[in-house]
C-alpha cells in the first residue's frame, strides 16, 4: 500500500508517498507543492543500500544483540563506577525524530546521569536560537508557515543557497523574484544570488557591519517604523548608538559591498507591502553568529516587518528535524519543551513527569565541540546517535584523535560510516522508512511519518536500544518505552506549559491531518502558525533590539594564509554525505570534493580548471578538484563539506566558538592555495 510521509534530508520536510519498490513520489504538501528535489527523488534508494548493517558489530566482528548489549552496558557500568557518571557522555543529531531526541536526553540524564550530552544542531541553528530567544523570547524559526512568503514583495536572504539546499522552497520566493524583490547575501554567486534583482557579496566575516549598514540606510532614509518601534520594541536607541558609526561608505570599506547597493537593498525593502527577511547558515556560523543575527533582526524591526501579518522575520533550519530536535533535550542546556536544565521549576515539572527526584537530574554540559574535544582526557565514552562527527565537527583531525582516546565509542547506525568505522561497537538501527515517529518542520509544524517498508531482519530501531540499555542499567522497563507513540505521550506531558508546548498535539490529530505548529497547549489548541502577532514572548510583549557590533572573523588572512575559505552544501549532498554518497546518482553527478576558485586566483596559484588543489589552514589541509567559477571574488575559496577523508572541509575549519551559542565558525578562516606536484 502507499505510504503517505515526508522526505529524510533537509527541515522542509516534503510530503512525499511511498510505493511498493521502494519508490518515492512527490504529493501534495504546503511546504512542496507536489515538488521534490534531487536528493529527495532519490531517497527510496537508500532503503537498499549495500553495506547496509543488520548485525550489531563488537570490535568489528559479528554479534548477537545480547552480547552486544551486555557488553556496553557492562562497559558504562565500569566507567561510571571508576570515573563517575560524567565519564559517559552522549551525542545526538537533528536528523532524529523527537522521540528519539527525546528519550536520548531522559537516557542521559536518567539512566546514565551524566551532564555530558549534546548534538550536531549546535552546528546548525545554535545562533538563530540564541538571537530569537534575545530578541523575541522564543526560538521556532519560521514563526509563520512558508506559505506566507508567496505573498511576499520583497525577501531579504541572508546566507542562504535554497536553489540547492531546498529546492522547492524557491517557489514560495517567485513572486518577490518576478517583482524584483529579492535581495541575497552571499560571497558566492550562487544559483540563488543569480535569481536575486541584488547581489550583495561581502567578504567572508563581515555580514555583521553589512547589516549594521543597512540599518544606518533605513535610518538616515527615514524608512524606519517609528509606531512601530514604540509600541513593539525596546532598545531601539542603544541601537542605533553603534548602527550610527556604520555609515555605507564605511561599511563599503570593511565589506567591499558598494554604499549604491548597500542603498538599492535597503529601497527595495521598504517599498514592499509584505516583506521578509530570513537568514540562514552563511551568516550563523560565525564566532559572532549569534550577533550577527541579532543584527539582521535589528534591521527587520526597524522597518516594522516581525509579527506583522504579511511581514516578518525567520531563520531556515537544515537538518530534517533541527526544529523538534532542539526542544526535546538532546541539548546540553535544555529539558523537554525547550525548558533550561538550571531552571529548578523545569526540573521539577520533567523530573514528576519522569518520576525522578529533580535533585537527581545533572547540570549543564559542555557544547558540542567542547565535548568532542574534551574526550579521553574528561570523557571516557562517548555514544552517538545520528550524527558523523568524524566528517562534520570542525578540525575534524583533531576530533578524530579524541575519538580514538577514548575507553570505549559507541555508534547506532544503519550503515559504516567514517564516525561508526572507529566505534568499539556499532548498533544497526532503522532508518527514516523503516519507522514511525513525529518531525519539526522549519516553520514548528509537528509532522507524523508512519512507517511505509519492513525493516531487515536484524536491525532494531533507537528506541528498543535506549530501552534494553537502561534496563540493563537498572531503570525500570517502563520508563523508556520502545512504542514511538507511547514516547510521544509523555513527551506531550513533559513539554506542556514549555515554550515549545505540545501538550495538545496528538498522533490522533496528526493521523486526522491537522496542520499543528506549537505551541499547541490543549486538544482544543488549533496550534499556532503565526507567532508574535499580538505580542512578542517577553513578560512586557516587546521584542528586543540588541546593540552589537561588527569585530570580524577570529582569523584574517595574512600573508601565509591570504585567502578566506568559506563552506557549504551542493544540490546533490546532505551534510557529511553519510546517506547521499551511497546514492549512484547523486555520487555520479558530484562524486568528489572540490574547490571553487575565481580564475584568476587560480591561476596566480599555478591552477587551471580541474587540477588538484592543496588547501590549507593553520589546522590541517584538504586535496579538491579546481572549479573556476568567475562570479567567485578573488579574496575566497569555496568547499563542500560532504567527502571523508583528506578531502574533509572540516580539516581547515575553524573550531572558535561564538561566546552565546556555542556555534564554530565555519563559514571563515584563512588559507593558502597550492598546485599539488
Amino acid at each position: 500500500m502507499p505510504t503517505p510521509t515526508h522526505c529524510p534530508y533537509c527541515a522542509l520536510q516534503c510530503g512525499m508517498t511511498i510505493k511498493p519498490g521502494p519508490v518515492v513520489e512527490p504529493r501534495e504538501f504546503p511546504v512542496n507543492r507536489g515538488g521534490l528535489c534531487q536528493k529527495g527523488w532519490t531517497s527510496a534508494a537508500l532503503l537498499n543500500t549495500p553495506g547496509r548493517l543488520t548485525t550489531p558489530l563488537v570490535k568489528g566482528e559479528p554479534a548477537s544483540w545480547e552480547d552486544a548489549l551486555d557488553h556496553v552496558a557492562q562497559r558504562l557500568q565500569e566507567l561510571r563506577a571508576e570515573h563517575g557518571p560524567d565519564a559517559v557522555a552522549v551525542f545526538g543529531g537533528g536528523g532524529l525524530t523527537n522521540e528519539k531526541a527525546y528519550l536520548l536526553g531522559k537516557f542521559a540524564r536518567v539512566a546514565l546521569g551524566t551532564s555530558q550530552i549534546d548534538y550536531n544542531g549546535r552546528f546548525c541553528m545554535s545562533s538563530a536560537a540564541a538571537a530569537g530567544i534575545r530578541a523575541f523570547g522564543v526560538d521556532r524559526g519560521l514563526p509563520f508557515p512558508v506559505t506566507d512568503l508567496a505573498n511576499a514583495d520583497a525577501v531579504l536572504l541572508i546566507g542562504a543557497n535554497v536553489a540547492e539546499t531546498m529546492p522547492p522552497f524557491v517557489q514560495h520566493l517567485r513572486r518577490a523574484i518576478d517583482a524584483g524583490g529579492l535581495v541575497v547575501v552571499d560571497p558566492r554567486r550562487t544559483a540563488t544570488a543569480e535569481q536575486a534583482a541584488v547581489h550583495l557579496a561581502p567578504t567572508p566575516g563581515t555580514d555583521l557591519a553589512l547589516a549594521l549598514g543597512l540599518l544606518h540606510v533605513a535610518v538616515a532614509e527615514g524608512h524606519v517604523d517609528k509606531d512601530y518601534l514604540s509600541r513593539r520594541t525596546v532598545g531601539f536607541e542603544e541601537t542605533w548608538e553603534v548602527a550610527a558609526r556604520w555609515w555605507p561608505e564605511q561599511v563599503e570599506r570593511v565589506t567591499g559591498v558598494s554604499a549604491a547597493d548597500q542603498r538599492r537593498a535597503v529601497a527595495v525593502l521598504s517599498r514592499a507591502d509584505n516583506a521578509y527577511v530570513l537568514t540562514a547558515r552563511g551568516t550563523e556560523q560565525h564566532a559572532s553568529g549569534s550577533d550577527m543575527v541579532s543584527a539582521w533582526i535589528n534591521l527587520a524591526l526597524a522597518l516594522g516587518l516581525p509579527g506583522r501579518s504579511g511581514s516578518g522575520f525567520g531563520c531556515l533550519t537544515g537538518q530534517g528535524n533541527g526544529q523538534g530536535g532542539r526542544e526535546h533535550g538532546q541539548k546540553a542546556d535544555q529539558l523537554p519543551g525547550y525548558r533550561k536544565i538550571d531552571d529548578p521549576a523545569a526540573r521539577e515539572h520533567v523530573a514528576e513527569v519522569w518520576g525522578v527526584e529533580p535533585e537527581s537530574l545533572p547540570g549543564p554540559g559542555k557544547s558540542a565541540y567542547e565535548l568532542l574535544d574534551s574526550l579521553g582526557a574528561g570523557p571516557r565514552a562517548l555514544m552517538v546517535f545520528g550524527s558523523n562527527v568524524a566528517v562534520s565537527a570542525p578540525r575534524s583531525a583533531h576530533v578524530a584523535e579524541r575519538l580514538a582516546a577514548l575507553d570505549f565509542l559507541v555508534v547506532a547506525d544503519f550503515v559504516l560510516s567514517e564516525t561508526a568505522v572507529l566505534a568499539d561497537v556499532v548498533f544497526p538501527v532503522t532508518q527514516w522508512a523503516e519507522e514511525g515517529g513525529t518531525m519539526t518542520n522549519l516553520e514548528g509544524r509537528v509532522l507524523l511519518r508512519g512507517r511505509a517498508v519492513t525493516p531487515p531482519p536484524g536491525v532494531r530501531t533507537d528506541l528498543e536500544v535506549l530501552h534494553e540499555l537502561s534496563v540493563r542499567l537498572g531503570q525500570p522497563a517502563e520508563r523508556f518505552p520502545v512504542d514511538e507513540e507511547a514516547v510521544f505521550s509523555e513527551l506531550r506531558k513533559a513539554s506542556a506549559g514549555g515554550a515549545a508546548d505540545y501538550a495538545g498535539i496528538s498522533y490522533e490529530r496528526l493521523r486526522a491531518g491537522e496542520a499543528l505548529h506549537w505551541p499547541c497547549p490543549d486538544e482544543t489548541h488549533p496550534g499556532t502558525p503565526r507567532l508574535f502577532l499580538d505580542r512578542f514572548a517577553h513578560a512586557d510583549g516587546k521584542a528586543r533590539m540588541i546593540a552589537v557590533d561588527h569585530r570580524g572573523p577570529a582569523e584574517l588572512p595574512d600573508d601565509d594564509y591570504p585567502l578566506s575559505a568559506t563552506t557549504g552544501r551542493v544540490l546533490q549532498h546532505y551534510q557529511s554525505g553519510a546517506q547521499t554518497r551511497r546514492i549512484p546518482e547523486l555520487t555520479a553527478a558530484v562524486p568528489e570534493a572540490f574547490v571553487e576558485v575565481h580564475p584568476d586566483t587560480a591561476g596566480r596559484a599555478g591552477l587551471g580548471e580541474g587540477d588538484v588543489a592543496r588547501v590549507s589552514s593553520r589546522r590541517g589541509e584538504v586535496l579538491a578538484k579546481v572549479r573556476c567559477v568567475p562570479g567567485m571574488r578573488t579574496d575566497t575559496v569555496f568547499l563542500p563539506f560532504h567527502f571523508p577523508g583528506d578531502q574533509r572541509a572540516n580539516l581547515i575549519t575553524n573550531p572558535v566558538l561564538d561566546p552565546i551559542s556555542r556555534m564554530p565558525e565555519f563559514k571563515v578562516c584563512a588559507v593558502r592555495l597550492e598546485a599539488v606536484t
